[in-house]
Parts: C-alpha cells; sequence; structure tokens
C-alpha cells in the first residue's frame, strides 16, 4: 500500500487540465475497515492536504460520530475520493471530479483494501460510481432508500455548508440516517 501511495502522490495524468498543480489527496490504510468515498478536494484540502480539513469534514465527522484523531486513523477509515485532486472553481462551486482518477486508479486501490466493512458514498459522482446499476433517480431518491444498500454501503449528500437547505428539507436524513451510521461506525471500529 505505501508504494501505491507513493506512486498516487506523483500523478500527474489531469496536470494539463488545471491552472494549478496537481496535489493528489488521500488517506490509505490496509487495515481500514472503513471507506469514505468521497468527491474531490476542495480549495482548501487542496492547500493543506488533509482530507476534509474544512467545514464539511467537521461536518462529516459528526454525521459519524468520531474524533478528529480517529477520523485520521488509516489503520482505521481509508479516505478515497473519486479525483484525488482539487480540479478548480467553476461558476456554481468547484467543478467535477476529474474522471482520470477513477479510471486509472479506483479499483486498483480498492482491491489493496481487503477489510472494509462499510463504506460511506458522499454525493453524485461517487453514488454513480459505487452504486452504479442499483442508485435511484436522484441523489435525494437514493439517499432516501439508504436501507437497500445497508449494512456495508451508506450513500450521504455531501456534508458542505452548501447542502443545508437540502438538510432542512429532509429532516429524516438526522433522524433515521445518522443514528444508523454512528451505530455501524461504532461496530465496524470495534472489528478493526
Amino acid at each position: 500500500m505505501i508504494s501505491l501511495v507513493r506512486e498516487i502522490s506523483r500523478c500527474r495524468i489531469c496536470a494539463d487540465k488545471f491552472l494549478h498543480q496537481p496535489r493528489p489527496v488521500v488517506r490509505l490504510g490496509t487495515t481500514a475497515t472503513i471507506l469514505i468515498a468521497g468527491q474531490a478536494p476542495g480549495r482548501k484540502v487542496h492547500a493543506s492536504g488533509i482530507p476534509f480539513d474544512d467545514p464539511s469534514g467537521d461536518r462529516l465527522r459528526d454525521w459519524m460520530g468520531v474524533s478528529r484523531e480517529v477520523f485520521y486513523d488509516t489503520g482505521q477509515i481509508a479516505i478515497l475520493p473519486m479525483g484525488f485532486c482539487y480540479p478548480g472553481h467553476g461558476r456554481s462551486g468547484d467543478l467535477p471530479p476529474r474522471p482520470e482518477c477513477a479510471r486509472t486508479w479506483r479499483q486498483r486501490v480498492l482491491d489493496e483494501l481487503p477489510n472494509i466493512q462499510l463504506t460511506l458514498v458522499i454525493g453524485r459522482y461517487a453514488i454513480d460510481w459505487h452504486l452504479h446499476g442499483v442508485k435511484k433517480r436522484n441523489l435525494t431518491e437514493t439517499v432516501r432508500a439508504w436501507e437497500a444498500y445497508a449494512p456495508d454501503v451508506i450513500p450521504l449528500p455531501h456534508p458542505s455548508p452548501r447542502n443545508n437547505i437540502w438538510l432542512r428539507r429532509n429532516a429524516w436524513f438526522e433522524s433515521e440516517v445518522l443514528p444508523f451510521i454512528q451505530s455501524r461506525m461504532r461496530e465496524c471500529l470495534k472489528s478493526g
């Protein structure tokens, strides 16, 4: 796994697509029992090199019921976005993850994570890849159907503050999904 992470850190397959230098951001460990399948690093994460080192990460850790220490322990939790580098900013927020990352790296990395018991699939791009063929018509319907994918996979909206309206409109998410996630997290962390 160490050599694979080094290889990813040197990846430049999308360098000509960015207005900035690529900086792949992943956190991987072969003993991890939980996988966070995210979208792509944002501007702040690009600067720090630490995944979910922003308000989205604060909310995600709250949803999961874990501390920063546990969250960043690669022996317990692997963080694998769909795109490893910050894709840049567009008209209505960050651009989508570059597709080259998933095509080049995703299955290879997943093959190195044999102990995953729970995958938190965050946002549309990760849902499209991880739930291809079984996702519902849109993100809300897919997240609403979370029990169909549980206990091993849980689709989530992105924890970005930009989704506050979605969270207010879908109060069931906090009352139904989050207690299950936190309970399942405790199970997986104990078994790891």
